[in-house]
């Protein structure tokens, strides 16, 4: 298997996760130490005894170390060797990791962002002017996915996203709903980021608004005008498409064949060119409007992101973010006056763009009547789910969204819960027990697997941020894990807990890379945060559930079983489930 990664993170020494009977050397958990420096002073301390000429299960002559402390040791070893070789191969071979689709180029180009170990991102941000709908929240999902598997590689990543809130959609909304613009805007900003946040995106670094950056925006039109890129024409200011020999590669589009969408008279008499677009636009009465050297108006809408990218990113800055529907003209203008106003630089590094959603197989539309705002969706689905049928495509792809596929999509999620769950319930009720002195070969067989998994799940997300094929090894990592666990409720060996802590974690990571689990589950009627910040004074679910569960049992054990189905039957009908086993009761979530 190739080994790959992005750039890695030093570690710090790590504990044993059991308490021995004799502590393992301190060596071993040295991170500056190599696996063969590991093995050889361990050989001084044993004898002549290696983790590949050791039997599994027995207890080789000299071994200082009883079967658990063992189990650790090999384990430790194996991922200092798997750390070892993805170092190799990151500074060794000259490999840089990731990998990802270029829109200019058409093709997967090596991550080299512009300062290493850090990521300058921008993605084109909402026009608040209504409930977003569930296409926007693709993109908005695949962006926060980029952005956190970039920093799950150790990237410093810098992630910008404007808001545009001066439009000719939010004035015509505003029109009809009563309000100013600016009401209107901060309306549906505050309805955006509270879905966002229950969505558990990670809020940007940076969300600049438009119509805070005015005068960087007339800055930038000041010098294409004074440059020739631009023209002024009846206080309205025109990017001369012309003036820009690469406009169209972003696009694929040849300008003399472009079919230019009707405008009304008025605009298409003072341009130059059908294919000039707008910079400045003059005010029109009951507009908001700025001062300019052109007279009164406000900014066109591709220039707002070309200004505050480069405010706050700098030239060159490595990736530029959005949907496929902004191609073509944003991005594409966009391109053509950052780089005009700068001449010789390159605006951006890597282009990279979500792919389209379709309802039910068709493209959504207003026409048909098939635009789901992403807060309908939420009314019947959770937030994981929806982001569970998002991993489930390549961010690049078509996506069809549909009753079916949600149903899939929650099937899915419910499987992880559930190996979660179990992995969690088992580790509580191996405290304690007594345990057996089975082999550890099935042990071992799982840790190397665990490991393995984390190695391929990053193979696929450096492979243009793969989500679909990484879900896949997630999922047959659980199809393992779930066997083990059923093995381990009979033969309870040394290694277990140490197996099922390690399972846990490695599972835990992958779904956090993907953005899974990142809140803990709502209780009704109880405070909650967004964003995935636990309330500091709520109880959690896992805790109102022991105390029920306790209630339960003391009532059972009173032979009052009256009480006990009607706590167990009203859980159901919540959507938890009550396990009554040998060991007492467990919970899960059904829904």
């Amino acid at each position: 298997m190739q080994i790959k990664a992005g750039p890695l993170r030093r570690e710090g020494p790590e504990r044993p996760l059991l308490k021995y009977d004799r502590e393992l050397p301190p060596h071993i958990f040295n991170p500056r130490l190599s696996a063969a420096g590991k093995l050889s002073k361990y050989r001084g301390l044993t004898g002549n005894c290696h983790p590949t000429s050791l039997t599994r299960g027995s207890q080789p002559a000299g071994l200082l170390m009883n079967k658990k402390q063992w189990l650790y040791l090999e384990h430790e070893l194996k991922k200092v060797r798997i750390r070892e070789t993805i170092r190799n191969q990151v500074e060794g071979s000259g490999y840089m990791g990731l990998k990802v689709y270029n829109t200019i180029s058409r093709k997967k180009e090596d991550l080299v962002p512009r300062e290493k170990g850090k990521i300058s991102m921008y993605s084109c941000g909402p026009t608040v002017y209504n409930f977003i709908h569930i296409g926007n929240a693709r993109t908005f999902l695949n962006f926060d996915m980029i952005r956190r598997y970039l920093e799950f590689s150790g990237y410093e990543v810098t992630f910008v996203q404007n808001i545009t809130d001066v439009d000719d959609k939010i004035i015509n909304r505003a029109r009809e709903e009563g309000i100013t613009p600016e009401e209107l805007a901060e309306k549906y900003l505050e309805a955006f980021n509270r879905d966002m946040g229950e969505m558990g995106v990670v809020p940007p670094d940076i969300t600049p608004k438009a119509t805070g950056h005015i005068g960087d925006m007339l800055k930038v039109i000041e010098g294409l005008v004074a440059s020739g890129a631009a023209y002024e024409s009846d206080g309205d200011v025109y990017f001369d498409v012309s003036k820009f020999p690469g406009y169209g590669e972003l696009s694929g589009r040849v300008l003399d064949e472009q079919q230019v969408t009707s405008q009304c008279g008025v605009e298409m008499e003072r341009k130059k060119n059908p294919n000039d677009f707008a910079l400045w636009k003059s005010s029109k009465p009951g507009e908001p409007y700025w001062e300019s050297p052109w007279g009164p108006g406000r900014p066109g809408w591709h220039i707002e992101c070309s200004a505050m990218s480069v405010k706050y990113l700098g030239v060159d800055f490595d990736i530029h973010g959005g949907g496929q529907d902004l191609i073509f003209p944003h991005h594409e203008n966009e391109r053509a006056q950052a780089e005009a106003y700068s001449p010789g630089g390159r605006f951006v590094k890597y282009w990279m763009h979500s792919g389209m959603l379709n309802i039910d197989k068709e493209k959504m539309s207003k026409s048909l009547g098939n635009i789901k705002s992403l807060r309908e969706v939420l009314d019947e689905y959770k937030p994981d789910v929806i982001r569970m049928l998002m991993l489930g495509t390549h961010y690049r792809s078509p996506l069809n969204f549909s009753d079916e596929s949600l149903v899939d999509a929650k099937a899915s999620l419910e499987r992880l819960q559930n190996c979660i769950f179990n992995l969690k319930d088992l580790l509580k009720r191996l405290d304690g027990s007594k345990v057996s002195m089975a082999t550890i070969d099935r042990e071992t067989e799982l840790i190397d697997y665990v490991n393995n998994a984390e190695v391929e799940f990053r193979n696929h997300m450096d492979d243009d941020f793969n989500s679909a094929a990484a879900l896949g090894v997630v999922f047959n990592l659980v199809r393992e894990i779930n066997a083990y666990i059923t093995e381990a409720e009979e033969h309870r060996s040394p290694g277990a807990k140490l197996v099922l802590l390690e399972s846990e974690r490695i599972l835990e990571k992958l779904c956090g890379a993907l953005g899974l689990f990142q809140s803990s589950p709502e209780v009704a009627g109880l405070p909650s945060a967004h964003a995935g910040r636990k309330s500091e004074t709520a109880p959690t679910l896992d805790e109102m559930m022991e105390l029920i569960l306790e209630v339960r049992q003391r009532a059972r054990e009173r032979k009052d079983f009256e009480s006990s189905d009607a706590i167990r039957d009203g859980l159901l009908k919540l959507g938890i489930q009550i396990e009554d086993g040998r060991e007492g009761s467990r919970w899960r979530l059904e829904r």
